[in-house]
């Protein structure tokens, strides 16, 4: 934090504190174009939102760069809309984050910034300023700030009656926020007429069952409850309480119905046919069944051969699986006439040293040392 000097200040521009625009004595030492009262606003203003956008107000507090051209100018007004646009919606959730947690303190300063930035895009008049109307209004009533929140709520309400496109979600929440001003004032009968208000505007827009009216239906349950009408109150907390139950429940169903899924390569369709099918052809053609353990199984033995390393990587320049069995079978699930004999996995048996051809040699499946006894039998039975 700097000081301010006063007669180091332009004549005729007034420095404002950015919580309570009383005369600015401090500026933020970071970004230089912040200003306070003094070291408590500071301090409530930096722990609400100012850390997260310090840097991102220097462009939209500094001079414009002077532009050559038309477009480039109006590129740099457009820019500096998204900016603005952008810091709307960060401060206006984290607003909204601090009273979801119950820190009505920390959600003013967010929200200040939300509203100006709102006056600065959309102007005073417009619609888009009641949501930020209604946030401060709402921290208003945690901190016990009944004649503020009063102020926020008659701006909001004199804007939505100025407006022809307000929709009905703004008036669920406008009538939402008086009623809970009217419970924090105890005149029950005028919130009961706004929350009333609040249920018929919140089903129009996601109906009677969703979690969003509901909780219309359980600020009017508190209202029940402390007119001590504990039948209605209680009928209304059962209410909220079969909505969130179903809501979670089918959550809870999706989560565990997506984890169910299995993860089968084989039984998705596949862009180039290779012959196999689906798992459901593939148990129903027994032999595109058979063709596939076999490619399977020669994957298998690849493996576990390699991981013996009976041959080094430096010998081997290209796969040692057949291409035949790459290619898959042929139209109609038949087998081309090179699969139906055995196929030679050895191609580099010339290019290894002796030890290792013997060893390789000495490991081979089980249908080469079948072909090598059929020879030698047949061989014994001509020489008989």
């Amino acid at each position: 934090m700097n000081e301010i000097y006063p007669l180091a200040v332009p004549k005729g521009r007034k420095l404002k504190c950015e919580v309570c625009e009383a005369p600015a004595e401090r500026v933020c030492g970071a970004c230089t174009v912040t200003y306070y009262c003094g070291v408590a606003h500071q301090r409530a203003d930096w722990a609400s939102i100012h850390e997260k956008i310090c840097q991102l107000l220097i462009p939209l507090r500094t001079t414009l760069p002077f532009y050559n051209s038309e477009e480039e100018r109006k590129h740099g007004r457009e820019q500096l809309l998204q900016r603005q646009k952008h810091l709307i919606e960060l401060c206006y959730k984290v607003a909204q984050k601090y009273l979801f947690e119950g820190k009505h303190e920390e959600s003013v300063p967010a929200a200040l910034h939300s509203l100006r930035f709102r006056i600065n895009v959309y102007g005073l008049n417009s619609v888009q300023l009641v949501p930020a109307y209604l946030l401060l209004s709402e921290a208003s009533i945690g901190l016990g700030h009944i004649v503020q929140a009063e102020e926020y709520l008659s701006q909001a309400q004199w804007t939505v009656l100025k407006s022809t496109d307000c929709n009905n979600e703004i008036h669920s929440l406008l009538h939402r926020n008086l009623g809970l001003l009217y419970t924090a004032k105890e005149n029950y009968e005028d919130a009961r007429y706004h929350l009333a208000n609040d249920i018929y505007f919140a089903s129009c827009v996601y109906g009677s069952e969703d979690v969003r009216t509901s909780g219309a239906y359980f600020l009017m349950a508190n209202v029940f409850f402390h007119q001590k009408k504990m039948d209605v109150a209680d009928s209304m907390y059962t209410k909220v309480t079969d909505i969130w139950h179903t809501f979670l429940d089918q959550h809870i169903q999706n989560q565990l119905c997506a984890r169910k899924k299995p993860a089968d390569i084989l039984a998705k369709e596949l862009e180039n046919d290779t012959g196999l099918g689906t798992t459901a052809t593939a148990i129903k053609d027994p032999e595109k069944k058979v063709y596939a353990t076999k490619v399977l199984g020669t994957i298998q033995w690849l493996n576990i051969r390699n991981r013996y390393d009976f041959i080094s990587g430096s010998d081997i320049k290209e796969p040692t699986l057949p291409f035949a069995l790459l290619l898959g079978p042929k139209d109609n699930g038949i087998f081309p006439s090179d699969l139906q004999q055995k196929p030679a996995i050895c191609h580099h048996l010339p290019n290894m040293n002796p030890r290792k051809q013997k060893q390789f040699t000495s490991c081979q499946p089980s249908w080469k040392s079948e072909n090598t006894q059929q020879k030698k039998s047949q061989k014994s039975l001509l020489k008989s």
